[in-house]
């Protein structure tokens, strides 16, 4: 459809002065941020489960110095918490494999193309599409695009300027 469009403004002889702007913008994907795995991403919550088992460890260690009326369904309650975080931890761990098997070193479940990108703000990112965009400076119409799941515009730009 696009490739018809712009075909129509060349007939038109909308297109008729050769100075164009190019821009990347990033466009958020439908896939949730909870739903894009990288390495960091995978290993910070394998250190997450790591810790709460090691606080579960402690409670423990605590329950069985102390006597008390219930202690027995105490530990029991405790022992049963680190048995469900072991289990937990199973999930990151063959996320982690999947990481370092992918291309780009990332896992988007919902929309695989899609890459967590740096955006303008403070340690903020979007998991999204990179879109670089021609257009002609004159009418503000789309002369060409091009969508990317690279996070950065120093090698898309290039190309879109040919």
């Amino acid at each position: 459809m696009c490739g018809q469009f712009i075909e129509l403004c060349r007939r038109l002889k909308l297109f008729s002065n050769a100075i164009v702007a190019i821009d990347g913008s990033k466009f958020k994907a439908v896939n949730n941020r909870d739903k894009n795995y990288t390495a960091a991403k995978v290993a910070k919550r394998m250190d997450q489960v790591d810790a709460s088992i090691a606080r579960y460890l402690v409670a423990l260690d605590r329950a069985d110095r102390e006597e008390s009326d219930n202690t027995e369904a105490r530990t029991t309650r405790i022992k049963d918490k680190i048995a469900g975080l072991r289990c937990q931890l199973q999930e990151p761990k063959a996320m982690e494999q999947r990481v370092h098997e992918a291309p780009g070193k990332q896992v988007s479940l919902t929309d695989p193309d899609a890459r967590s990108m740096a955006t303008s703000g403070r340690g903020t990112g979007v998991v999204g599409h990179n879109v670089q965009t021609t257009v002609d400076a004159e009418h503000h119409l789309i002369v060409a695009h091009e969508v990317a799941n690279v996070g950065n515009d120093r090698t898309q730009l290039k190309t879109m300027g040919r």
